[in-house]
């Protein structure tokens, strides 16, 4: 992926999930060049415009109920303009 200011998603803490969530991500931008860079103690998930991902996915990967609330202790930081649900998450570049 080349660099660009229009990277958004979020930086996540090597927690034990983290890992779901990463395959849950990826689940939902099919088609969408997903960079994951791996900094030891968190992981950035990044893409160019927009990512998404969904509870239904998150639960698909971590094989049981999950709250979007356990996604927010996880994320240490992100990119982009963030918009939550209890549903879903998006990442957003915005001017």
């Amino acid at each position: 992926m080349t660099r660009s200011a229009n990277l958004v998603g979020p930086v996540l803490r090597m927690v034990d999930d983290v890992d779901a969530v990463v395959r849950a991500i990826v689940e939902d931008n099919p088609n969408r060049e997903i960079e994951l860079v791996d900094r030891g103690a968190y992981i950035r998930v990044q893409a160019e415009g927009f990512l998404r991902v969904s509870r239904d996915s998150i639960e698909r990967q971590v094989g049981r109920p999950y709250q979007m609330r356990e996604l927010e202790q996880m994320l240490a930081s992100f990119a982009g303009r963030i918009e939550t649900t209890s549903d879903e998450v998006t990442w957003r570049y915005t001017v």
